[in-house]
């Protein structure tokens, strides 16, 4: 990051243009200045100017500043490679009321750019106003913001103790030289991972999990196994890697200072491995080709930013054949483009003969499914030692989302984990469960030696809205819920961070601070329909059902596809006593082909009251494909059966009940009335 000057812009301002998605921008200078003439907030051109430039290679953007200290990154950026402007989200046409527009919350510099791009940078948000006092005490990257505040080492350096001999280890600097992994990881990871931040106030302890929480491999930015998918940079790819479980740092393969390999192509890998595997006895590609690349076949890599190429550093093995069962990606047909997934897997099987050395992939794929045969493959994964923790961290989420309270007590199991993200994730995902499969065991993460897992102990204590469970806790619980407060209010300047804020305040029962956070978000994003399902609840809780029902008709206008804002609607309309309409709501989700059980769950306990008993089972079985183990789902199939005096059809959901929910007493009349007792 640097001021915007002759020797700073690298982009032609000599009155060109560039027209791309609808919009049309003009680059000029003026009084020594440099302008862009693009499209603005309200959807019209107007001026700014370019008051810094960012970035430098492949790719440079430039900043423009607006009111209440937010500074914007221009879509329009510079192709420092090919010379020329582009667009990124090429091929998008982004309203300017988006959350994308460059004008909007995702390109805003203080919030997603300047932590990474300046040193020692404080964001100073103001929640109250929707301002920024953002300082640094460097404008660009310096030595500091890797090594540390230097005074203390200029003290030493100067101090007679240095010169008489006593010399310190690391001369009171962090990530001094031959650093080891774990001092290197700690330095490199806040700005190249996927991540959030707990709070302003940083520990800088030897846990990361103090300060921020690591994105981990799921679908929601990876691929199925575990490949990196979207903007997820590198730290949550190594730690699947072989490399990171063998020691390897970021100094054995990069030049800390330029971030370019030690050694040219293959020679950085040949630093440890082997040289039969530079050949094309192992390569089965001629020696200096693209394919012949260790990089092309195992970190194969993808475009960020429109023309930022990145590689995966997950370091694995080609799987053409998981392609084929999975349709996951692989590095073979990242250049064999033309080729079948089959095509590639053939070729392995031919080099390196038919079987395929065990790689976690095979089980967190199915895993990640969420369906009937999901369970097995999760917990192979926890009970394999072998497992990287991230990927076991992976685990439990997908874990968490699969009912029965025995997957439950595999999250409760993975509280003693000496991993702070396998204790973090384990908790978050005892959301789904009841507080008597965790309840007990709470406790010590309240008071657990890690910020995030505080954290989120308190976030589970307070969603059971139990009041006896929070004051049974005592100083413990009171002392993590505020730092969870605090946690929560640092990401109000995110239009995400305000629904977590409101979220938060809604378990609090605070419905007026809980309608203003979700107001907010959608101030920044509105487009963030699950602000408004949620501000629905609000003003239901308020006993506003008029504006409820406003909020979920706006909605639509939003998303008229989505299948969750028609499911909200029917409860709603249940609530004013519209039954016409709750039953069109839940026809028009199903229409939709809606994946949510309790939709066809409610249709069917509408059926079954309407006496249509063969519709209604229809409806359950549709749900109970989407949840097999659900409680209600099976309890209701069962009750259904009963009315019908066929017990025999009832038995096989009672045994369901009786195997997921053994202790549960809502289901001990239901077994002795079938025998299962």
């Amino acid at each position: 990051m640097q001021p915007a000057n002759d020797s700073t812009v690298l982009g032609d301002f000599n009155n060109a243009t560039y027209t791309a998605d609808g919009v049309t921008s003009k680059f000029f200078k003026k009084d020594g200045k440099f302008f862009i003439n693009t499209e603005g907030p309200d959807g019209k051109n107007h001026d700014y100017e370019i008051l810094y430039t960012f970035g430098y290679y492949p790719l440079q953007q430039y900043l423009v500043a607006f009111d209440r200290g937010r500074m914007q990154a221009t879509r329009q950026s510079w192709n420092s490679k090919d010379k020329k402007w582009f667009h990124q989200y090429a091929g998008q046409k982004i309203a300017a009321t988006d959350w994308l527009h460059w004008t909007g919350n995702g390109q805003n510099w203080n919030t997603m750019c300047a932590e990474c791009h300046s040193t020692d940078l404080k964001k100073n948000y103001s929640t109250e106003t929707d301002t920024y006092n953002t300082t640094y005490s460097a404008l660009t990257v310096s030595c500091e913001a890797c090594h540390g505040p230097a005074k203390t080492h200029i003290d030493y350096i100067n101090s007679s103790d240095y010169k008489n001999g006593a010399h310190v280890a690391g001369s009171y600097l962090r990530a001094p030289k031959n650093s080891n992994q774990l001092s290197q990881i700690q330095t490199c990871f806040p700005c190249h991972a996927r991540k959030s931040n707990i709070s302003a106030d940083l520990k800088n302890s030897n846990e990361i999990l103090d300060d921020y929480i690591p994105e981990i491999p799921t679908t929601d930015h990876f691929y199925a196994d575990g490949q990196a998918n979207d903007e997820d940079y590198t730290y949550t790819s190594f730690l699947q890697s072989k490399m990171y479980n063998r020691g390897v740092k970021c100094t054995n393969c990069h030049n800390p200072h330029t971030g370019k390999l030690l050694i040219a192509g293959n020679g950085v890998c040949l630093q440890c491995h082997d040289k039969k595997y530079d050949a094309p006895t192992h390569t089965f590609h001629a020696v200096n080709t693209e394919g012949a690349q260790c990089k092309n076949c195992h970190m194969p890599g993808k475009f960020y930013m429109g023309n930022d190429w990145r590689n995966d550093h997950t370091f694995r093995v080609p799987r053409p054949d998981l392609s084929v069962t999975y349709g996951t990606p692989n590095a073979c047909n990242n250049c064999h483009t033309n080729r079948s997934a089959q095509w590639a897997a053939a070729a392995v099987v031919k080099w390196f003969g038919p079987t395929r050395k065990y790689h976690f992939a095979e089980d967190l794929i199915p895993g990640s499914r969420l369906d009937a045969g999901s369970q097995a493959h999760l917990i192979r994964l926890i009970r394999d030692t072998a497992t990287p923790s991230v990927i076991q961290a992976a685990t439990l989420h997908y874990l968490s989302s699969l009912p029965g309270s025995n997957n439950g007590n595999e999250l409760v199991k993975a509280f003693r984990d000496k991993d702070a993200l396998i204790r973090y994730r384990a908790v978050t995902g005892l959301n789904n469960f009841d507080p008597s499969v965790w309840g007990e065991a709470i406790r010590p993460l309240l008071t657990d030696k890690v910020r995030a897992v505080r954290i989120a102990a308190a976030n589970l204590v307070l969603s059971t809205n139990d009041g006896d469970l929070m004051a049974g806790l005592g100083a413990a619980y009171t002392n993590a819920l505020a730092e969870l407060n605090n946690n929560v209010l640092y990401q109000t300047d995110f239009a995400s961070g305000n629904v977590m804020a409101a979220d938060y305040y809604l378990k609090l029962k605070n419905y007026d601070k809980a309608a203003s956070f979700y107001l907010k978000a959608l101030q920044k994003d509105d487009q963030m329909n699950y602000a408004r399902l949620n501000l629905s609840t609000v003003y239901n809780l308020k006993g506003n059902n008029q504006a409820a029902l406003q909020v979920l008709q706006d909605a639509i206008k939003i998303d008229p596809k989505n299948d969750r804002i028609y499911f909200n609607l029917a409860l709603l309309y249940n609530e004013l006593q519209q039954p016409g309409n709750v039953e069109k709501s839940l026809q028009k989700a199903i229409a939709l082909k809606t994946v949510n059980p309790r939709v066809y769950y409610n249709y069917g306990i509408l059926l079954q009251q309407k006496q249509q008993y063969q519709a209604a089972a229809q409806q359950y079985l549709k749900a109970l494909e989407l949840a097999p183990a659900d409680a209600d789902i099976n309890y209701a199939l069962c009750v259904l059966f009963l009315q019908q005096n066929n017990p025999p059809a009832a038995r096989p959901y009672a045994q369901t009940l009786k195997k997921y929910y053994p202790g549960d007493q809502r289901f001990l009349q239901l077994w002795q009335q079938l025998g299962l007792l």
